[in-house]
């Protein structure tokens, strides 16, 4: 892979890990080796499991260095490369665990919404959709994805105020399944995995896309109309 992904796969689980040496910020670089991880998984039809080598961080969210430049254009392809990153693990055939020892600001938060099972850290940590606070709108198609996951009620706190929360109130708004010691992490994998792994993958695929078709439409639509030169204002506006 590279120093930013490493890919391994073991007994039909692919363990995806991230380390950029810093905060896994997720830049063109990083979203398109998570992207090549996923390819070599779904060609394996292995479960996944993806995770953080950082100590105390999941990921820092998209690039702000590339968000606050002048490059529009750079800015669009960054996340739309997120979103289709997104979209992609929101549908994957096979089974996706995220681990989430760490703090995990957008994209990050993103890329743990679309996991099918969403495994904490107790912790100092937060994770959340904080674009409000530091002056973006969050994007549609994350927006779709937070609709999708997250309890109704802890929607709009999300979403609109930018709240970020611990990994205990994360399960109960829907951002994480459950949340567990650091000493529990390999535990509690371990049993997820064991009960994943008896699962009928053909099966398993079959009720993901009838029960997220809503909400991958949605984030399709998204995409498609606001993450394009003319929706993103690159172009103008015809008279």
């Amino acid at each position: 892979m590279s120093d930013r992904v490493s890919y391994r796969l073991d007994q039909g689980i692919a363990h995806i890990v991230m380390d950029d040496g810093k905060a896994n910020i997720m830049s063109m670089e990083m979203l398109q080796d998570l992207n090549d991880a996923l390819d070599r998984a779904e060609a394996a039809g292995a479960i996944v499991v993806l995770r953080s080598a950082r100590r105390g961080v999941f990921s820092a969210g998209f690039d702000l260095k590339v968000l606050q430049a002048e490059d529009r254009q750079r800015s669009l392809d960054m996340i739309r490369r997120g979103a289709e990153l997104a979209l992609r693990l929101l549908g994957h055939p096979c089974p996706t665990i995220g681990v989430m020892a760490g703090h995990a600001y957008p994209m990050g938060a993103f890329l743990l919404l679309a996991c099918d099972l969403r495994i904490g850290v107790a912790g100092p940590y937060r994770i959340g959709l904080n674009e409000v606070a530091i002056g973006i709108t969050p994007p549609r198609f994350a927006v779709e994805l937070a609709r999708g996951r997250l309890h109704p009620a802890w929607l709009n706190r999300t979403v609109t105020l930018g709240e970020m929360f611990g990994p205990e109130e994360s399960v109960q708004a829907g951002l994480l399944d459950r949340v567990v010691s650091e000493d529990g992490v390999a535990a509690a994998l371990e049993a997820a995995l064991a009960t994943i792994g008896s699962l009928h993958i053909p099966s398993h695929a079959a009720a993901k896309r009838r029960l997220r078709q809503p909400v991958m439409a949605a984030m399709r639509s998204a995409i498609d109309e606001d993450l394009t030169p003319e929706g993103y204002g690159l172009t103008p506006t015809p008279a």
